[in-house]
């Protein structure tokens, strides 16, 4: 049975595809670098370990939010689990660099003691402003135009 993370790896494949074939380029149509927003739910200890781990796929925006699981005490006493303190990690992320940070997360949530985790992607379909677009994709080409 495939993983949440292989799951989540198959859907941004199909959707990528699905998307290059119905973009039609414009002027005003960027295509070659779309964004997606991470978000990643670990433990509240390991938050700024994965905030650190996805900054380095050129992540220059993250907002890292405190958060408590929602399980009452029952089931966390039932499946075995008394961490319900989480921390929430928002990252604007590369489309062409989200297979890449997927892949390390679900390496490290399988191998780092206590670092288990889900991550899940939403499409950002605008932007507004090239120099906020330059700045959210790590692209330095985009330079402000001199007022004449």
């Amino acid at each position: 049975m495939p993983t949440k993370i292989e799951q989540a790896k198959t859907k941004l494949k199909q959707r990528t595809a699905n998307k290059k074939s119905a973009v039609k380029a414009s002027p005003n149509t960027v295509t070659s670098n779309r964004l997606e927003l991470l978000v990643t739910v670990v433990s509240r200890s390991k938050g700024e370990y994965y905030a650190d781990l996805i900054q380095s796929f050129d992540v220059n925006l993250q907002v890292l939010a405190l958060a408590n699981g929602t399980a009452d005490a029952k089931t966390l006493r039932y499946l075995g689990l008394t961490d319900t303190e989480k921390s929430v990690i928002f990252s604007v992320i590369q489309q062409d660099k989200l297979s890449d940070a997927l892949n390390a997360l679900d390496e490290k949530f399988k191998t780092v003691k206590g670092g288990k985790g889900i991550a899940y992607t939403i499409p950002l379909t605008s932007v507004v402003g090239k120099l906020i677009f330059g700045f959210l994709s790590n692209n330095r080409t985009f330079v402000k135009e001199e007022n004449k």
